[in-house]
């Protein structure tokens, strides 16, 4: 069974809190939605780490989130890895969260890639979304005003 809201927002405090403190990151903020989905959010240094929860498949993922004047890129912290040159190949580490252990490791090998990417991604906005790019983001344009 995928362990809770609660437990979730609960494991990201503790696991992130070395991390975030080291890449001057700020947060966490937490949050619900009406998709069966839990989000934590740390921000800093131009960049949004979004550690998210999906409650039905028992997943967890770290996103970087990037924005630009003109764009918003969202990458899962292992593509960006890969795509980096900072690990080999995709598969280095877990996403399951269905119980509480499957979660702490899986935390815990992606916020090793957030510690490699990080630097990539808060340098140059435009060469962090390039980067992003390569790593197959999702991307929207932001709205220009008339």
């Amino acid at each position: 069974m995928v362990p809770g809201v609660r437990v979730f927002f609960a494991e990201v405090r503790e696991s992130c809190a070395d991390v975030a403190e080291r890449l001057g990151l700020q947060g966490p903020g937490e949050r619900e939605s009406g998709l069966p989905v839990a989000v934590a959010t740390y921000t800093g240094s131009g960049v949004r780490y979004e550690v998210v929860l999906g409650l039905w498949d028992g997943y967890v993922e770290i996103h970087a989130c990037r924005e630009t004047p003109a764009t918003l890129c969202k990458v899962s912290v292992e593509k960006l890895a890969v795509a980096a040159g900072a690990v080999e190949k995709p598969g280095g580490v877990s996403f399951g969260a269905r119980s509480l252990r499957q979660m702490r490791k899986s935390l815990t090998g992606q916020l090793r890639y957030v510690e490699l990417v990080h630097p990539l991604v808060t340098a140059d906005a435009e060469a962090a979304v390039e980067l992003m790019r390569r790593a197959d983001a999702r991307e929207w344009s932001r709205p220009t005003a008339w």
